[in-house]
Order: C-alpha cells, then sequence, then structure tokens
C-alpha cells in the first residue's frame, strides 16, 4: 500500500511537470503571435505615375523660331520708338549710326536666313540714308523672311554644309547659332543707343 502510494505521488509529480513544461513552451508562442497581430503593417503606396511630356520635333528650330518670334517684336519696336531725326545718331565717331545699325540687322537677317533655308538671299536694297520708315519696313521684311526660311528646314539638315561670310564652309547649324547670337547683338546696341537719347527700350517698359 505504502508502495502504491508512493508510485502515485511520483506519477502526479510527473504529471504536473509536464504540463508546467508545456504551458510553459506554449506561452512564448502565444506571446509571440500576439505581437505579430498587434503590429500595424506598413502601408504600400504605389507613387503616383509621373506622365513624360511627349517629345518636341525638330527641337532646336522649333526654338530658334520662338526666338525670331520674340526677337522681331524688341527690335521692331526699337526701331520704331527712335525718332527719324535721331536716326543719324551715333555716340562716337568710330561707331554705326542708328540708321546703319537697322541696314545692317536687315541685310544679316536675309544673309543668315537664306543659308538656314538654302533659298536665294532676299535683297533690301535699303542703305543707312534711307527714311525711317523704309528702313524700319525692310527690317519687318527681313524678320517676315527668316520665319518663312524655319519653315523650310529641319533639326536634319542642320548638319549640311553651307557657304557663310567671306566663302567659309561651316555646318548650317552654325547660320542658325550666328542669327540667335546676333539677335542679342543687334538689339543691345539698339537698346543703348535709346538710352544715350534719353529713352528706355522697348524690354526695359514691361
Amino acid at each position: 500500500m505504502r508502495r502504491s502510494l508512493t508510485q502515485i505521488v511520483a506519477v502526479a509529480v510527473a504529471i504536473v511537470f509536464v504540463v508546467a513544461l508545456a504551458f510553459a513552451q506554449e506561452k512564448p508562442a502565444q506571446e509571440k503571435s500576439t505581437g505579430k497581430e498587434n503590429v500595424a503593417k506598413p502601408a504600400t503606396e504605389t507613387p503616383p505615375k509621373e506622365e513624360k511630356p511627349e517629345p518636341i520635333p525638330n527641337p532646336v528650330i522649333s526654338t530658334v523660331r520662338q526666338i525670331v518670334d520674340r526677337q522681331s517684336k524688341n527690335i521692331v519696336a526699337a526701331a520704331e520708338e527712335m525718332p527719324a531725326e535721331k536716326y543719324d545718331f551715333h555716340p562716337t565717331e568710330a561707331q554705326m549710326t542708328f540708321a546703319h545699325l537697322i541696314a545692317h540687322i536687315t541685310d544679316s537677317n536675309n544673309f543668315l536666313c537664306s543659308r538656314i533655308s538654302d533659298q536665294a538671299e532676299a535683297k533690301s536694297g535699303v542703305k543707312d540714308t534711307d527714311t525711317k520708315a523704309r528702313l524700319v519696313e525692310a527690317l519687318k521684311a527681313s524678320f517676315d523672311y527668316c520665319s518663312a526660311a524655319l519653315d523650310k528646314t529641319d533639326d536634319s539638315k542642320l548638319g549640311d554644309t553651307v557657304t557663310l561670310l567671306r566663302g567659309r564652309k561651316a555646318p548650317r547649324a552654325a547660320a542658325v547659332i550666328a542669327l540667335t547670337n546676333d539677335f542679342a547683338d543687334h538689339y543691345g546696341t539698339a537698346a543703348m543707343y535709346l538710352r544715350l537719347n534719353g529713352m528706355l527700350p522697348p524690354t526695359a517698359q514691361k
């Protein structure tokens, strides 16, 4: 009977030990599971797809067209602003008169734009002794000629060889760059002449 009681006690202790061990192993698993459930999953947001603009065809010539449109307005406005009696003005003896500047811009436009478009050069026939009205008319016509010339070419032709001043051979792109460079130079000169006569150039009036 005593042995039997001892065995019963031993079995009971063993059962308690096994149950306690199983509980100890199960609790961390439950805590681990609960921990995962309580952690909020980061939201996965898809960034908005950036829409790329369509490529501009002939970007060089297209940009030059815009420059011609803008600078033609500025240069023509400067020519119209200068009074007729001031067309023979020049700051020093070594500098050209305002009339000569307008005639020079006209001839430069016609020459370079003929090379850009590979067509016959428009001849204005103006000289610095002509009237303001005649010079301004020829200036406007030269810008119209340039606008039409740019419609006759595209970026694929910029590598073609053309003949520039003094017989110099260069790619057509050189004539395009020279044209836009000249606009800055010519307008800057016209603006200086206007200021020296107490007038604001067109771009300073906006």
